[in-house]
């Protein structure tokens, strides 16, 4: 049967980008990509890239204050949001150039608009047109989840955050994950009054539990507000503001809500189901450690798979999938030991078991540490850093580490490689310290603070 391509992309972020590249480029395969929004995804277009230069933004206003302490002659003025913005949009703009011109090099021909799939081989065209092509990949990614209840059309999500035509004064973030916490501490550093809803027992479920309540201290002291276990029950408009009710019957009035509560996979309308696409609960596609479904010519990759939603791993799946398929390179991503960054002030950074995943499997010994760093404490700030390692108590291999500080997202790429090659305590204690440095602490954990026995 002859096809209009060897491969149809159905999404323009960085799985879809990196797998129809190599799969053109390097796979001499004939492939075409639709994209319904902007070209580049939730990481380029509102995600991490706009996200990490609003937290450069507002990490200044404390370093101009530093600097001060350091003998410079400074004096902070009011933050210039509009400016920001204006430059930040203009970097997206650039930056979505950048991939359609890789795109274009690579020779894909792109499709500025929605797609579906009709059948194993066919997609067809929010303009009426039907394509066909041997195999198809969805790399739609996620989107933001907002819990339905009254009022909740009044709430934004992290995509309008990156485009307010001011700074509000007082903003509720509803949720306590990574976006929201990320969120809370970029607007607390505009100088917004911030205040945080959230239903568990604290920010950052998933990582380390001494690591997620120090980030949490350090949050609070900065001046957020986090209520825990607490939601908003109910909102409305008033003429002055968004009035929120919380499910504890407390009121108080606010000038934007940002609803922060988890991404689901985006594969609403895209007519999967009707072909037999395995689908999970929460709408993943289910898919093989090749990425394939359960209808062999169709794959997906990223964010879409609810497997681990970051964009390194998206970008991993997208070009092992094209070396699998168009270059007869099996490969596989590898889903293990990926570290991760929460760019919260101070950043999280991780890579590995928690001490409570640790605790739970027996075995293992804790070592940390927490300091003030010299750079704050010479300006007078009681900022403190928190080192962590889990290591396995009988093969000494480390298998987690975390840091909580500035620069954390720096360090711990540098530690996950140790940690991905299975170092072992000892490889770290013969490692001599660069100082001074906050890293060097790493190097410097003699005896261990916990032990965990066997289970």
């Amino acid at each position: 049967m002859s096809f209009d391509y060897d491969l149809f992309v159905i999404g323009g972020g960085s799985g879809g980008v990196r797998a129809a590249r190599i799969a053109a480029a390097e796979g001499g395969a004939r492939v075409g990509l639709a994209e319904e929004s902007r070209m580049g995804g939730t990481c380029v277009i509102r995600g991490c890239v706009p996200k990490k230069l609003m937290v450069n933004a507002s990490g200044f206003g404390k370093t101009l204050e530093d600097a001060a302490a350091f003998g410079w002659q400074v004096k902070a003025e009011a933050f210039d949001w509009p400016m920001f913005r204006t430059k930040l949009e203009a970097e997206l703009d650039r930056l979505e150039a950048a991939y359609r011109n890789t795109l274009k090099n690579a020779g894909v021909i792109i499709h500025d608009t929605r797609a579906v799939v009709l059948d194993p081989h066919t997609v067809r065209l929010a303009t009426g047109e039907s394509l066909t092509a041997k195999h198809i990949l969805i790399a739609t990614g996620g989107w933001p989840h907002v819990p339905e209840g009254p009022g909740s059309d009044l709430a934004v999500t992290s995509n309008e955050m990156f485009h307010l035509d001011a700074l509000p004064k007082r903003v509720l973030v509803v949720g306590g994950g990574y976006i929201a916490s990320e969120f809370a501490c970029i607007l607390r550093g505009f100088g917004v009054d911030v205040t945080m809803y959230y239903r568990g027992a604290q920010i950052l479920r998933g990582f380390d539990d001494e690591a997620r309540t120090h980030v949490a201290a350090a949050m609070q002291a900065n001046g957020i507000t986090i209520r825990l276990h607490t939601e908003a029950a109910r909102m409305e408009r008033t003429p002055d503001a968004i009035r929120v009710t919380a499910t504890d019957g407390h009121v108080q009035d606010f000038d934007l809500v940002l609803c922060a509560t988890g991404r689901r996979p985006n594969t609403a309308g895209l007519g999967l189901e009707a072909l037999g696409v395995h689908l999970g609960k929460l709408g993943e596609i289910i898919v093989d450690e090749w990425s394939q479904t359960s209808v062999p010519s169709i794959y997906a990759v990223g964010d879409v798979t609810n497997r681990v939603n970051l964009t390194p791993v998206a970008i991993r799946e997208g070009h092992a999938f094209a070396d699998t398929v168009f270059r007869a390179v099996p490969s596989k991503a590898d889903h293990a030991m990926v570290a991760s960054a929460v760019f919260t002030q101070p950043e999280l950074g991780a890579v590995g078991m928690t001490e409570e995943e640790g605790k739970a499997r027996g075995g293992v010994e804790i070592y940390a540490t927490t300091f003030r760093p010299m750079k704050t404490l010479f300006a007078g700030r009681p900022d403190r850093v928190l080192m962590k390692l889990v290591v396995d108590e009988a093969t000494r291999q480390v298998l987690g580490c975390h840091i909580v500080g500035p620069e954390a997202d720096e360090m711990i790429q540098l530690a996950a490689i140790a940690v991905k090659m299975g170092a072992t305590k000892e490889d770290f204690d013969r490692t001599v310290a660069v100082h001074p440095t906050m890293a060097e602490e790493l190097v410097t954990m003699r005896k261990p603070v916990r032990r965990h026995g066997a289970v």
